[in-house]
């Protein structure tokens, strides 16, 4: 694969002819950590968005928080608003001494689009309880809790928390950060490469049991739903996948690690989600990685009319 510049990594298909074509960079780890293969531009900073959040839990878990099971879970999460993840940030806020109030996430509505719909029957509104980062804004704040720290600008670059979880991401991913911003929920948002990324998952996937980063990998291989959702890709793989733990971002991107150190990261130019779970697959399978589920997420059906036509295949060299 080409390292210096985007490769083609998907394609899709209707009807029998391509019809569109998406460019990105994959980067795969074997399990002693060298580099297994890459494409695009693996050494090239990019927001990792929502995929850092597992590394954001173990940051705060070094820090005291103190959160196991499918609550650590969801402080990882970017989950589809269910009622059980919302009643799970109520109890994390209860922890806090806190109501919804503190939150300072950008209201949304709930992101599974059937858990929407009946939300907005039963006469919800957007809010930050119902958008999918809760979860982590509500972990930051019983973060700031239990160290004493101001819950008012808890988002401020310069509070402790945040510098704290800027330092944890650049351990893990073992590389300095090349550009902060702010994330689409108003957290700071640490810029990696997509080879920083893949260590990153590596070293949380590979640390020594009872450590924050174990505790947070142990906690999405567990409860995957409450990272994510019922219907949704990452919890398929995981429960579908032995070992395996992976986080999807916005702006395209996803990786994933297994437990014996093989690791990917995926990142899509476009910016379109629709074909990363079939290229995150075809990068585990590129792995030696074997499971029905990785043959059934290998591709994902383009309709027209209703039925599949055609697909969208990933097209990795």
């Amino acid at each position: 694969m080409h390292a210096g510049r985007a490769v083609l990594v998907a394609e899709v298909v209707r009807s029998g002819l391509v019809e569109s074509r998406h460019h990105g960079t994959v980067v795969g780890l074997a399990s002693d950590g060298s580099l297994a293969f890459q494409g695009g531009r693996a050494g090239h900073p990019m927001y990792p968005r929502s995929a850092n959040k597992p590394a954001q839990a173990a940051a705060m878990v070094r820090l005291g928080l103190p959160l196991d099971g499918e609550l650590l879970a969801l402080a990882a999460a970017s989950h589809s608003g269910e009622t059980f993840h919302q009643d799970g940030v109520r109890r994390i806020l209860a922890q806090a001494g806190l109501g919804q109030g503190a939150l300072r996430n950008t209201p949304g509505w709930p992101i599974d689009p059937t858990v929407m719909v009946e939300y907005v029957r039963s006469g919800g509104a957007p809010s930050s309880l119902a958008a999918d980062c809760s979860g982590k804004h509500a972990a930051m704040l019983l973060t700031c809790v239990v160290n004493g720290w101001p819950t008012d600008g808890y988002l401020n670059a310069e509070h402790p928390l945040q510098r704290a979880v800027h330092d944890t991401v650049a351990e893990l991913a073992g590389e300095a950060i090349a550009h902060a911003g702010v994330d689409g929920c108003g957290a700071p948002l640490f810029a990696l490469t997509p080879g920083g990324l893949a260590r990153m998952f590596r070293s949380l996937a590979t640390a020594a049991p009872g450590t924050p980063e174990r505790r947070v990998v142990d906690a999405i291989q567990t409860h995957p739903e409450y990272t994510s959702g019922t219907t949704r890709d990452e919890a398929e793989l995981i429960n579908g996948v032995p070992g395996l733990f992976c986080k999807g971002g916005a702006d395209a991107v996803m990786a994933a690690a297994l437990d014996d150190g093989r690791a990917v990261a995926v990142k899509i130019d476009d910016g379109g989600s629709r074909a990363r779970t079939v290229v995150l697959v075809a990068a585990l399978q590129k792995l030696g990685v074997e499971a029905p589920v990785l043959e059934k997420l290998a591709t994902a059906p383009v309709l027209g009319g209703g039925i599949p036509v055609g697909e969208i295949r990933a097209a990795l060299p």
